[in-house]
């Protein structure tokens, strides 16, 4: 009996563990930085990789299960790596903890205030969070590049079925599409 709970689980991890990866690519596409202006930075990197990971989140948590236990391991597995990632930058174990509340807290506030700019399709909103949040600046108009890439991406998602989305990952469109011919956002 207890093997059966572990067959059933490792196709599942598997799948997310995947997903995860492909998230990750997706937030590291050289385009977002040199393009829509996220800083290259462990900041502007952490940014990059909650905004896509919300992206997807989104979408799963309107498809049919078992998308609800694929987004909280998805979480978890962002979550083990980013705390991976403050040990390897040389946070202490009594450092971590303290650091992994403040970064939660941060992912999400950042996903409900992203989530309710996309729910409306509220561009303008959108810039400016992601301007505020991603690029670092107050200017709203520094995010509107970047803004055009988040709503083409929520868009593409929700032709996605929980199927494709495990099998062949989140289809985020080139982040290169979003910047004018000056390369400016």
């Amino acid at each position: 009996m207890i093997w059966r709970l572990f067959k059933r689980e490792a196709p599942r991890g598997l799948a997310v563990e995947t997903l995860h990866r492909r998230i990750n690519d997706a937030s590291r596409q050289p385009g977002l930085y040199t393009g829509l202006g996220v800083p290259d930075t462990v900041e502007g990197r952490f940014e990059c990789l909650c905004l896509h990971v919300i992206l997807v989140l989104r979408r799963l948590e309107t498809l049919p299960e078992p998308a609800a236990d694929v987004a909280q391991d998805l979480v978890n597995a962002v979550f083990l790596q980013l705390d991976s990632s403050l040990r390897e930058l040389g946070v202490g174990d009594f450092g971590v903890p303290k650091r992994m509340k403040k970064l939660g807290a941060a992912f999400y506030g950042r996903a409900e205030t992203y989530g309710a700019a996309l729910a409306t399709k509220d561009g303008e909103a959108l810039a400016t969070a992601l301007a505020r949040n991603v690029i670092g600046t107050p200017e709203p108009g520094d995010g509107a590049g970047l803004a055009r890439y988040v709503l083409a991406a929520a868009a593409a998602l929700e032709g996605t079925d929980l199927d494709a989305l495990l099998a062949s990952g989140p289809g985020f469109p080139s982040p290169d599409a979003f910047t004018d011919q000056t390369g400016a956002p």
